[in-house]
């Protein structure tokens, strides 16, 4: 089996199991099974954040763990409330970063360094411009309500250390949870 026919075969393995996982959440926020477990852990400030913060990545998870995390932050202290989200967050997203870096962004470079226009892609993933631009972009994707895994994905094609990856995730996840309680409690 040539090198593009095990690449294929290893990102439409890494798809089955993407789908089967999103597949899982669906059925987990449609039941509000989720919803109900993150608001009863509201009671206590620092877990409900942590374990919130952790459902905060995931495009599937992440409204109700919005709606958790300012309802924590609404009856608990704001700063609390982030610095315990974000690094429940961080956990959530080293998850998928270890998948997406590790997995799924080696196997999409190959696939394309086999096409033309490919080369030229590679090319441009490895410049330093572009290394601090998904910096940026993906530090930002992370911090808004729009999904972690687009953010982590950019991050993971340029193969960004993980312990940098540690420090931009806790930062930017610290700003968005900290806005969605400053909004939560000016309410």
């Amino acid at each position: 089996m040539n090198t593009h026919s095990k690449e294929s075969t290893f990102l439409m393995y890494d798809m089955v199991i993407i789908f089967f996982s999103i597949l899982i959440a669906v059925i987990l926020t449609g039941s509000n099974i989720l919803t109900t477990f993150l608001v009863s852990t509201g009671h206590n400030g620092i877990i409900g954040s942590f374990i919130a913060g952790i459902f905060f990545t995931s495009i599937f998870t992440t409204a109700p763990s919005i709606v958790a995390l300012a309802e924590i932050a609404h009856t608990h202290s704001l700063v609390l409330t982030a610095l315990f989200g974000a690094l429940g967050a961080v956990v959530g997203d080293l998850i998928i970063f270890r998948f997406v870096r590790d997995r799924i962004s080696s196997h999409v470079i190959k696939i394309v360094e086999h096409r033309k226009i490919g080369k030229k892609v590679s090319a441009f993933l490895h410049l330093k411009m572009f290394r601090w631009m998904t910096f940026l972009i993906g530090g930002l994707i992370i911090a808004s309500p729009l999904p972690d895994e687009l953010g982590i994905s950019i991050l993971g094609l340029s193969k960004v250390k993980v312990s940098w990856f540690i420090g931009l995730s806790f930062v930017f996840n610290f700003i968005g949870i900290f806005i969605i309680g400053f909004a939560a409690q000016a309410v």
